[in-house]
């Protein structure tokens, strides 16, 4: 069993604290298995009764029956009827729950959806309710507004580095070459050889991930063109773009004529799924958000490489795609960073440039600058990538991670070099 400890604490944390507990994530990535194995065997462990745990899966067909919301509040209000025990509901993939008219009444509109449910069960003291989605129209404002904030969301990610270096067979470089390739699905674990692993990957993406968004969406007849957007964001993580830009892509290298509205509406599409997340630019000195273009990274760089079948293996975007997404495991606010200075060319005329900090991560009152760099093995090279810290003017943490397996050391600017893997492996790291 592969530990996801992170989770379970944060699990354990808010047991029984009267919200709606809302485990979110890409499908595959392990919500299901943490909350009918790893949280299961816990509230077991602690003396809970195993009848007292509802589990539900509501992509199973043997439940089809209860993606029918009245169904489903019948149905768990039948198991939970003992007002003398303390009952724990599981509902995997609430997002089947369709929303239907009240049968009841007649001539108004009056919706029905799996919240009208969960609401309803909250109003029982002995029930405490979780619940676990793939795709984030379930925490919609309309939702959460509906939830009157009794929502507390929980967002699984695939494996980490440092999980999955735990359940890997072999030393931390093997691990580094199978991570950035194969990524952290969970059962990318139990695959063997590059054929057996791509073929897996390949084929979740088409049968389930893609397959989901244009159900979801109603994208019978538009495959074509969510394929085209979906290669072009493969091939160029890490890389300033927009809905413009990508239309203007497609019109001067395919002559094909896309609305920026349209691939915008598809992004979109692709974020609610967890596919991909989109990073903001913000100004560091202006303290202002920038807007588009953005940065788009893949929630797992495993299924970026087999949508490219394993072509394009540039092993610094990959590394980037990374380092975004260990930090926001590390529940930090991720940015991109945007300096500004001023200098004098040639001709003594006022020039202004912009310099990229790769990320801004900030938690609480933390804050730390971080930069992606192959190597720094040279001055130019290592001047090159800390021309932006340098540039910043204040004192929080500056780190510069690279690939090489280093010595953590700082420079005169108080900036830390690592390398990635005591970085990926190591959360006190970044206070070195």
């Amino acid at each position: 069993m592969i530990e996801r400890k992170k989770y379970l604490d944060k699990l354990i944390s808010r047991k029984k604290n009267g919200l709606v507990k809302v485990i979110t994530g890409i499908r595959r990535c392990g919500k299901s298995y943490l909350l009918f194995n790893i949280y299961k065997d816990y509230l077991k462990s602690i003396g809970v009764e195993e009848d007292c745990i509802i589990c539900l899966a509501l992509d199973d067909d043997e439940n089809i029956r209860y993606r029918n919301p009245l169904e489903l509040g019948k149905y768990i209000r039948s198991v939970t009827s003992d007002e003398s025990k303390e009952y724990y509901v599981f509902l995997d993939e609430i997002q089947k729950v369709v929303t239907i008219q009240n049968p009841y009444v007649e001539g108004v509109e009056d919706k029905i959806s799996f919240v009208d449910v969960v609401l309803g069960l909250m109003k029982r003291e002995n029930i405490d309710v979780y619940v676990s989605g793939s795709n984030s129209k379930m925490l919609s404002s309309d939702i959460l507004t509906e939830f009157r904030g009794r929502g507390d969301e929980i967002r699984v990610n695939p494996l980490s580095f440092a999980e999955f270096y735990n359940a890997f067979e072999g030393d931390k470089r093997d691990a580094w070459q199978e991570y950035y390739t194969y990524g952290g699905l969970p059962l990318v674990l139990a695959k063997k050889g590059h054929e057996e692993k791509a073929k897996y990957l390949s084929t979740l993406f088409d049968t389930i991930y893609l397959s989901d968004i244009m159900d979801r969406n109603s994208l019978a007849h538009e495959k074509n063109l969510l394929d085209d957007i979906l290669n072009l964001i493969s091939s160029s993580i890490g890389s300033l773009t927009n809905a413009n830009k990508i239309a203007n892509t497609f019109k001067s290298e395919r002559q094909i004529s896309v609305s920026h509205a349209t691939i915008s509406k598809y992004l979109d599409y692709l974020i609610d799924s967890f596919l991909i997340y989109s990073a903001s630019r913000y100004d560091v000195k202006g303290r202002k958000y920038i807007g588009s273009p953005y940065k788009y990274y893949f929630s797992d760089v495993g299924l970026r490489n087999a949508r490219l079948n394993f072509r394009q293996q540039e092993e610094n975007h990959i590394m980037e795609n990374i380092i975004y997404n260990e930090l926001c495991i590390r529940d930090f606010n991720v940015d991109v960073g945007i300096v500004e200075y001023c200098y004098k060319d040639a001709e003594k005329k006022s020039k202004r440039a912009y310099l990229e900090i790769d990320f801004i991560a900030n938690k609480g009152s933390k804050k730390y600058y971080v930069q992606s760099a192959l190597t720094v093995a040279d001055e130019e090279k290592r001047e090159q990538e800390i021309r932006s810290l340098k540039r910043v003017g204040d004192s929080f943490k500056k780190i510069v991670v690279v690939k090489d397996n280093i010595i953590p050391w700082h420079d005169d600017d108080g900036i830390l070099y690592i390398g990635i893997e005591q970085f990926l492996l190591d959360e006190n790291a970044m206070d070195m």
